[in-house]
């Protein structure tokens, strides 16, 4: 089979070779995919410039979500999903014509689901949905901060604060990811080249503060929405993208210390919370959660309760070019490439 195997970190038209490999055989629990097509992901561009710690040693095939045809099971596999088309969360090896997922971590799709917002749903879409439904909840009517919101978990995340009528306060990097929000219903979008978020915020509410923030961006972002907490309020952390802008051993220490140190007497005395979450280390510990996760967002698209993802798809001899969109922060929704 082919794959595009990472072969060195670095700038995405070196990265990467499209190489014949072994096809993967599914173990006990485990189905085999052949692949039509596999998302990205930003961790995926961490791992292709060095700085993601879970990436397999070079050598490596990356990609965290597929869809496509099952094709082989693995002993005690429900048979019931052979030939079936189904999204997978894959614990790395997606970038490749086949690839393998445990059965709790792969669902059926319908062929009208197309290939990228099929792959958002077995990671941008879960992760939204555990995280303001399973690691913390939404309620109703919350004032909710949702950093990079025109990304895939920023749509499903809006959409989710959307259904129990809270306040979003959203941010974005561009007047066209703006007016995106805007349409979605976003109450307040702030472009963060433009304007410092935190000052915004504190113009709108006063001393009043925010329920829930849900970060992707990491380091003094995070210690800047901290504080705009009110008691009670819960901040979700899922990802460092503002690490990706590194270019030394000191950035990253700044990039670290940025975060903010935390106490557990703080903590209580304000009653606010900070929650971690990785998805690809539930879905080793406790793929269930997946499961029920993918489940959920499947079924709440399928009712029309959220809207399809928006996306972008690429062929695989365009893999250079898609990692450097999803790098750019100019994209919009989720991005997949395509074996065609």
């Amino acid at each position: 089979m082919k794959a595009a195997v990472l072969v060195k970190h670095g700038k995405s038209d070196k990265a990467f070779e499209l190489r014949d490999v072994n096809k993967p055989e599914p173990r006990e629990g485990e189905v085999r995919i052949k692949v039509t097509a596999f998302g990205l992901n930003y961790a995926d561009v961490m791992a292709r410039k060095g700085l993601y710690q879970d990436a397999p040693p070079l050598p490596a095939i990356l990609g965290y979500d597929v869809v496509g045809i099952v094709d082989k099971l693995g002993p005690g596999a429900d048979d019931g999903l052979l030939g079936k088309r189904v999204i997978a969360l894959t614990r790395f090896g997606g970038y490749a014509e086949y690839a393998v997922a445990n059965e709790l971590v792969v669902h059926e799709v319908g062929p009208d689901i197309p290939a990228a917002a099929a792959t958002a749903l077995a990671t941008q879409y879960s992760t939204a949905y555990y995280a303001s439904s399973m690691a913390t909840t939404i309620q109703e009517g919350e004032h909710v901060l949702i950093h990079a919101a025109a990304g895939g978990v920023g749509q499903a995340l809006v959409q989710l604060a959307r259904r129990k009528n809270c306040v979003i306060y959203a941010t974005a990097s561009s007047d066209m990811k703006i007016r995106l929000l805007e349409e979605m219903g976003v109450n307040y979008p702030i472009n963060y080249d433009e304007n410092d978020f935190a000052e915004k915020i504190e113009e709108i509410r006063g001393k009043d503060g925010l329920d829930l923030i849900f970060d992707s961006v990491g380091g003094n972002t995070v210690k800047k929405g901290f504080r705009l907490l009110a008691s009670g309020g819960r901040m979700v952390c899922y990802g460092g993208a503002k690490r990706s802008n590194r270019t030394n051993f000191f950035s990253d220490v700044r990039f670290a210390l940025g975060f903010g140190i935390y106490s557990p007497i703080g903590l209580m005395l304000k009653s606010r919370s900070l929650i971690g979450v990785n998805m690809l280390h539930i879905a080793d510990a406790r793929p269930q959660i997946i499961k029920a996760a993918i489940a959920n967002v499947t079924s709440l698209v399928n009712s029309g309760e959220l809207a399809l993802p928006s996306g972008r798809t690429f062929p695989v001899s365009d893999l250079a070019e898609a990692h450097d969109l999803l790098e750019s922060r100019g994209s919009v929704g989720k991005i997949a490439v395509e074996w065609i």
